[in-house]
């Protein structure tokens, strides 16, 4: 494995590694043991788009591993406010470090950087394309809090056309015999380019009613209103769904919602208290797994 721009970057025996090892990891993710598996190794973080957990649990996993972090998390303290060119900071960027993780907002910007980098490049998030990463740790979030990832039923809830992390998730889901049901208003319903690489097994909805009681996984994202051309678009949609302890009155039991965060209204705060409520774990859940991803890719045993 050189690069990881997609989740098709990975073959199904790496994912289930990484997983794996994700779950070994857990103790030295939460600072309970130490390890020094890349000390010696150097991560360049390259954030040209706003981020708090993806930037923060990276540094977190090369730093809990024994490596260092360099970087930035604001492009307008980079040269990229002179005029410098992607593929000009990425070749600069690949002389100082082992591996660059990079999030920027034009779509397909990680297939250039990594066309043109001698190090390894993660996708952290281009635009509304992909975010293998948080694949990742969705799927990891998966197994633990349900057991499994075969044959589940799950529903993808929000703005599906612009969000990149169903985007990525779906395609993974669908290694593992899962039904999907896509829920979005119209406008945002998940791109074709996506579904059409999709087996059966997916079917698309406008409104939760109906599918809620079948499902045993519920990830909710949030209407990404920066990726909007026209603001009266966003307007339109805005709030189109909020998931409270009532809406999940009928759900299952063991259903468990997900959800990358921020929320910004899609979920109220009372379902934090229910057991259905896994996202904050989710969230820690990215530490152990960049952890055993940057295992892989800097040489770790």
């Amino acid at each position: 494995m050189d690069h990881v721009v997609t989740i098709q970057d990975l073959a199904d025996d790496e994912i289930a590694s990484i997983l794996d090892r994700a779950r070994e990891l857990l103790p030295v993710a939460r600072g309970e043991e130490r390890s020094d598996a890349v000390v010696g190794k150097i991560l360049a973080t390259c954030f040209f788009e706003p981020s708090t957990r993806t930037r923060l649990s990276f540094e977190t996993a090369m730093q809990r591993l024994g490596g260092n972090v360099i970087g930035f998390a604001d492009s307008r303290t980079t040269s990229h406010l002179k005029g410098e060119t992607l593929a000009d900071a990425v070749r600069m960027v690949a002389g100082y470090a082992d591996a660059i993780v990079l999030r920027h907002p034009q779509e397909g910007s990680a297939r250039l950087a990594a066309e043109i980098s001698d190090v390894p490049v993660i996708n952290g998030g281009d635009g509304a394309g992909q975010h293998p990463t948080q694949t990742l740790l969705d799927l990891f979030t998966i197994r633990e809090e349900l057991g499994k990832l075969e044959g589940l039923t799950v529903g993808l809830l929000g703005d599906l056309r612009y969000g990149r992390t169903v985007h990525s998730l779906a395609a993974a889901l669908a290694r593992y015999d899962t039904t999907m049901h896509f829920i979005a208003p119209e406008s945002l319903a998940m791109p074709r380019r996506v579904t059409a690489g999709l087996p059966d097994g997916w079917s698309a909805h406008t409104t939760l009613d109906g599918v809620l009681p079948e499902l045993d996984l519920l990830y909710v994202t949030r209407i990404q209103k920066e990726r909007f051309p026209d603001p009266e678009d966003y307007v339109r949609v805005a709030g189109a769904y909020t998931i409270s302890a009532e809406t999940l009155r009928d759900a299952k039991p063991g259903l468990r919602v997900l959800h990358p965060l921020p929320r910004v209204g899609e979920i109220a705060t009372d379902v934090d208290e229910t057991d259905h409520a896994a996202y904050f774990r989710q969230a820690f859940n990215g530490v152990p797994v960049r952890m055993a991803l940057l295992e892989m890719l800097l040489g770790g045993d």
